[in-house]
């Protein structure tokens, strides 16, 4: 296929492959499909992973050795940016694909170890220490003593559906997502279903909503469906403003064209012929992806008018939010593409009856719409396969925290918290002991240890008062104070409220109040204070059912679920907090009492002279001492001593 033109490629994909209704090809077409998928190369391929957390760990500068050494060595081979394979801890990754031989992946390929990584390849001289694992192919021979990719404990209890291009194909490349049988679904809808039909698809497979409500996305379909309107619309919901989850981004920068065709079945399946993408303006690799996806759409023909021939028209617009986190809200979203300010509205009406600039108006989270194609192509009764009775299909999450290996990863419903975090994350790092496991963004629950059995899926997560939510898990150790973990999300949520309604705006502010003075130590203290916090902490789960019950949207529903499970997990800090005024962890500043060790210190005066407070006093070359009643917890003596004489406790 390298002596063939562009415009050839386009027309053999479009022709021989999208409009193929059999999916049997000849010799010659199967040939010609394989170079193009690149499973079979006539020139070494080096394949580089460039989403975000590659870019940050030093992608781009690996990318540019990659370069530098086929130019160097005059060798005639080529340089694929792909996406995140999922495994972020282990970037920057990147990987090797010769004639005849396997696809290779290499884990922390920085921009020094490029040359010696790509000569070893090269050379086929593999080093196990720098090999994540190897890509099974059996056009291909594979490489002795290489693990395949699938098969490591991170990939292994996978199910990988929305995520099977992510990492192996170029989200900049068109012709790579339909290679690899994309828009045969969009094709295969617009040709053969009428709009109900395709909503009545959906509505079999039992699709819930992956934004964290979990409402049956074909009813909701339905809804707008049957309302009339001279107009309708579809969002997508990319705003993902949880802090720890980052699958939303990551599937755009893995493989956006997924997401475009989701969009245009839903669009076709609702009767809407304009959609937008929502998606907040920092996330400005994500933007160029998507932007570049939707102008080759067009130019292809899948977007625009008249599509494939069936009267069908449809334009996306991609619109910018300030990342402002009421605006997963879905009608605080709609409020913000508007123009108007992001807050939430009271429902009825829904969204689905009247929303943007009052029509009908379907909104959907981005993972719910990437799995719209693989629906379309297997059927629903496949879907139902996956995952549990109460909960189909896969389910994505982003790994962040205390564990070995950090990143995102798709699961079938019905995975336990424990294998996920035990056998997919490796357990916790650095030998220390698991506390709990937050779900679900900052109005989240952690989940203690003895929990950790439950298995993922909407209602079984409600068994221990824990939702999904988006999709963020943070692992947390031994070192974690719960305590100041649940000041830090009430700041985050009281900072984000819209204001508009008062159990919110006030709720999260007087929570915030009480968890800043259980944390903080007073400077004169008495047994009336204590009991005056102690108070406090009662009235926490009174504010809660407040808070929950009279709020508007979902944000002051669910802000008070990290202080409940706090509190009925882990109410042993807080009292430790409260009446020891000690933070076991060392996290809490305010709560930590420095105190040098005699024996250890000899006198070199760093940390008196560090000391903001002068609470440090001493004679050079003798042992120095804290002033407790001056000494603010700041940590700066702990952190100057090269001879470990200060701990805390």
């Amino acid at each position: 296929m390298a002596s063939v033109t562009s415009n050839e490629i386009k027309e053999f994909l479009v022709e021989k492959i999208l409009k193929n209704h059999s999916n049997i090809f000849d010799k010659a077409t199967q040939e010609q499909l394989s170079l193009i998928k690149r499973t079979k190369v006539s020139r070494p391929v080096i394949f580089v992973g460039m989403g975000t957390c590659a870019l940050i760990a030093g992608a781009e500068k690996t990318l540019k050795a990659a370069e530098k050494y086929l130019a160097d060595h005059q060798i005639a081979g080529e340089v694929i940016r792909v996406g995140c394979l999922g495994l972020c801890s282990a970037e920057p990754l990147m990987d090797v694909q010769l004639p005849g031989k396997a696809r290779i992946s290499f884990h922390h390929a920085t921009e020094d170890k490029v040359e010696d990584l790509l000569n070893s390849a090269f050379h086929r001289t593999l080093l196990q220490e720098t090999i994540l694992g190897q890509f099974k192919n059996e056009a291909q021979e594979e490489w002795s003593k290489i693990t395949p990719i699938d098969q490591l404990p991170y990939f292994a209890r996978q199910q990988r559906i929305i995520l099977c291009n992510s990492g192996i194909i170029s989200p900049y490349l068109i012709n790579d997502y339909l290679a690899h049988g994309g828009y045969k679904s969009l094709y295969k809808t617009v040709l053969n279903y009428t709009s109900d039909k395709v909503c009545e698809i959906v509505d079999q497979s039992e699709l819930r909503g992956r934004g964290g409500g979990g409402f049956p996305t074909g009813k909701k379909w339905l809804i707008t469906l049957g309302t009339g309107s001279d107009k309708k619309y579809l969002i997508c919901n990319a705003e993902e403003s949880d802090p720890g989850a980052f699958m939303n981004r990551a599937i755009i920068e893995g493989d956006p064209h997924r997401v475009i065709e989701g969009i245009a079945i839903a669009s076709y399946a609702i009767g809407a012929n304009e959609a937008y993408i929502y998606i907040r303006s920092d996330y400005t690799q994500s933007l160029v992806i998507l932007e570049n996806a939707i102008k080759q759409a067009k130019e292809y023909g899948f977007l625009g008018n008249n599509i494939f021939g069936s009267g069908f028209n449809l334009t996306i617009y991609i619109r910018q939010g300030a990342g402002a986190f009421v605006c997963g809200e879905e009608t605080a979203l709609i409020a913000s593409i508007e123009g108007r300010r992001g807050m939430p509205q009271a429902k009825p009406p829904y969204p689905a009856e009247k929303g943007l600039f009052g029509h009908p108006t379907i909104v959907n989270n981005i993972e719910t719409l990437a799995n719209i194609p693989a629906i379309l192509e297997n059927g629903p009764a496949w879907f139902k396969t996956i995952g549990t009775k109460e909960s189909r299909g896969t389910k994505l999450f982003s790994i962040a925290g205390k564990s070995l290996n950090t990143g995102f990863i798709e699961i079938p419903m019905g995975v336990t918290i424990s294998e996920i975090v035990n056998t997919i994350a490796g357990g916790v790092k650095d030998g220390k002991e698991l506390k709990a496991v937050h779900i679900g963004g900052p109005s989240g629950v952690s989940v203690p240890k003895q929990n950790l059995d439950t298995a993922i899926g909407y209602e079984t997560l409600q068994e221990i008062e824990c939702f999904i939510g988006l999709g963020g898990l943070i692992i947390l150790d031994e070192d974690t104070c719960m305590v100041n973990l649940t000041r830090y999300f009430m700041e985050f949520l009281q900072k984000e409220s819209c204001g508009k309604c008062i159990p919110c705006r006030e709720g999260t502010r007087r929570m915030l109040q009480i968890l800043e003075e259980v944390t903080r130590r007073p400077k004169e203290e008495s047994t009336h204070e204590t009991l005056e916090r102690f108070k406090g902490v009662v009235e926490l789960e009174n504010l809660a059912a407040v808070i929950r019950d009279t709020s508007l949207c979902g944000l002051g529903k669910n802000a008070p679920n990290p202080v409940i499970s706090s509190l009925k997990w882990f109410r042993d800090e807080f009292e430790e907090h409260i009446f020891d005024r000690k933070c076991k962890a060392g996290v809490c500043h305010d709560l930590r009492t420095f105190i040098i060790d005699a024996e250890s210190c000899n006198g070199c005066n760093i940390c008196q002279k560090k000391c903001p407070e002068n609470a440090i006093i001493g004679t050079i070359k003798l042992p120095h001492f804290i002033i407790a009643s001056k000494c603010t917890g700041c940590g700066i003596c702990f952190d100057s001593c090269k001879f470990n004489a200060i701990y805390f406790k």
